[in-house]
């Protein structure tokens, strides 16, 4: 018997049920729906970074202490709001979507992680962070805005389809990655590396499909256009191994540690009075964070404020004032925000403390090409930081005008993982199980107790 299908009875098969296209052709369309609400999503988060830094430059001479008061401000006003309506839009968005993509869960708990209410939400109350100056990233954010955007996809499939709610979540979820980095291979990594361990057997194809499709839609707005333009780097040579491992061995290292500190302080793991208060009074706590922010960013002069893409950009471009402390205070304002409890990611500024490390380390060594060590401190830190090496190199990895630094990028996103993996427990997994939680405890067990 033939090992290959009959060609004619393969398309009798394929046209015979309208169900298998319908279901296709929904997921194809809420797919493109999702990469345009994360392109939308985008624009307002810039338009709100830039209406702070211009609100900040022309009130600064006249009101340098209205930082001191905005910024608290808006953060106890975000936690306020989140706690009291909306409580599954805090953080990042990720942990959400491991959470609603666990096993066991139900579809009626679903909603509490992921849904168009939460999606909208996270929208507004992110892009309203971002204009408090608060240090926060629009990734994650865009991971469980997609993924609510796909989850509602179920409602209109047809009975009996063999899409399930899981594949719409794994996708959606890498299509926020795709669409918010403008990497659909990204996205797609994104999703084998932490969203999910079960592939799809009979859709992978079409979750595919719908990944790469939402990551065309920012390209059909955006252009071709990588997230920090296309950084110039120089092809290996021996001279770049030293600061190379130097790089790899900080990002690793301070990857690591603040991956760590985010999962002690949003646990309350140590039971300090910090964890106290902010268990007890979380909107006072987070006006705190916000008072640190600011202080932070009067300290370095506004850099630490926002996702921290325009220093990275004007670092990149040789125009930046390289403060040997700018590592050391972004570092700091990000854990402030992520601890406060606000709606939003940490991608981008990790991306921005870690190239910050490259640049530190190339002004230490005398390293000439200093993007070059800075496009290997972002796949570092983020590799380190999220324990994601391959979705963090190949993030990296499309912004470099260069294939001669791949493989470099590769070896520094893995090691700095690896070193990472021997400080802290993985982020997202941690943050996961800390929104599982938030499920409510089946009578039996209550009773067991």
């Amino acid at each position: 018997m033939s090992p290959h299908p009959h060609i004619a009875s393969a398309i009798r098969n394929e046209l015979s049920d309208w169900r298998v296209w319908v279901g296709r052709a929904v997921v194809l369309g809420f797919a493109a729906l999702a990469g345009l609400t994360v392109v939308a999503f985008t624009w307002l988060c810039e338009l709100a970074l830039e209406y702070f830094f211009v609100g900040q430059i022309r009130l600064a001479r006249d009101y340098p202490w209205l930082p001191w008061i905005w910024t608290p401000l808006i953060a106890a006003l975000i936690t306020w709001i989140t706690r009291r309506w909306v409580l599954g839009a805090a953080g990042s968005g990720i942990p959400q979507v491991m959470a609603a993509l666990t096993p066991g869960v139900e579809e009626a708990q679903r909603p509490l992680f992921v849904s168009l209410r939460l999606s909208l939400a996270k929208m507004l109350l992110t892009a309203l962070g971002l204009l408090g100056g608060l240090s926060l990233g629009r990734e994650g954010p865009s991971v469980q805005i997609a993924a609510g955007v796909m989850h509602h996809a179920r409602r209109w499939l047809p009975e009996r389809s063999q899409i399930s709610t899981h594949g719409l979540l794994m996708a959606g979820g890498a299509a926020g990655i795709a669409a918010a980095f403008n990497t659909p291979l990204g996205g797609v990594m994104f999703a084998i590396e932490e969203l999910t361990r079960r592939p799809e057997q009979r859709s992978n194809g079409l979750l595919l499909a719908a990944i790469v499709l939402a990551g065309l839609m920012a390209v059909s707005v955006y252009g071709n256009a990588t997230y920090f333009g296309v950084i110039q780097v120089e092809d290996f040579s021996w001279t770049l191994l030293w600061p190379a491992a130097v790089v790899t061995l900080f990002s690793g290292i301070a990857g690591g540690l603040f991956s760590r500190l985010l999962v002690v302080s949003l646990s309350g793991q140590n039971g300090d009075w910090f964890s106290r208060l902010r268990q007890r009074s979380p909107v006072w706590f987070a006006a705190l964070c916000g008072l640190g922010v600011a202080a932070l960013g009067w300290a370095s002069l506004g850099e630490t404020y926002g996702s921290g893409y325009a220093h990275t950009r004007n670092m990149l471009d040789n125009s930046a004032d390289a403060s040997p402390w700018y590592t050391l205070l972004k570092f700091i304002a990000t854990w402030l925000t992520a601890w406060s409890g606000v709606p939003g990611g940490i991608f981008a500024p990790s991306l921005a403390i870690g190239g910050a490390l490259g640049n530190d380390v190339a002004q230490l060594t005398g390293y000439a090409h200093h993007a070059t060590l800075i496009a290997l401190g972002m796949a570092g830190f983020l590799a380190a930081a999220t324990q994601a090496p391959i979705t963090a190199f190949i993030i990296v990895m499309e912004m470099v005008s260069g294939h001669a630094l791949v493989l470099s990028l590769m070896a520094c996103a893995l090691v700095a993982n690896g070193i990472s993996r021997l400080i802290s427990a993985p982020l997202y997994t941690a943050l996961a199980q800390l929104q599982l939680r938030r499920l409510p405890t089946p009578p039996a067990a209550s009773e067991s107790h």
